[in-house]
């Protein structure tokens, strides 16, 4: 097994240093899926779920998650942003969120493409967890990560 670069020669968490690292325009894209009734599709198509319109306010909760992955998972980096583009459809099962990010810097950004999607999901849930008790969220997965020198 590969050495794991997040923990230090003790067993314990450690932030990577990417300071040596160069500058890169990179990108990474993510999706995933809530299934719902037909009810609550209905509901969302028809605009009728009370707490707003569903697709809007995930897509916007998608973006502002992206921005703070770094206070949300531990060892991710702060990184700039460029670019947050997060959408969602109504799906015959349910809705699809699906999430483009893209920044300058010394590592990754796939965290961020992934919770923008997790988070927009969340919202899915718990704008219509009054009208739906089986929703389930899943699966959810990184599409594609790039980088390339500036």
């Amino acid at each position: 097994m590969a050495k794991l670069s997040h923990i230090d020669n003790k067993g314990k968490a450690n932030m990577v240093d990417v300071g040596n690292k160069p500058i890169q325009q990179r990108s990474a894209s993510a999706t995933g899926k809530i299934s719902l009734n037909k009810e609550t599709l209905n509901l969302i198509k028809e605009n009728n779920i009370k707490k707003g319109e569903v697709l809007v306010i995930c897509e916007i909760a998608g973006i502002q998650a992206a921005k703070k992955t770094s206070e949300l998972i531990p060892l991710c980096h702060p990184l700039q942003i460029t670019k947050v583009d997060v959408k969602a459809k109504i799906i015959s099962t349910g809705i699809e969120v699906t999430s483009q990010v893209k920044c300058i810097g010394q590592t990754g950004i796939e965290m961020e493409a992934l919770t923008a999607v997790n988070v927009a999901l969340l919202t899915v849930y718990d704008m219509c967890k009054a009208v739906d008790k089986k929703m389930v969220i899943g699966p959810i997965q990184l599409i594609e990560k790039t980088k390339s020198d500036i």
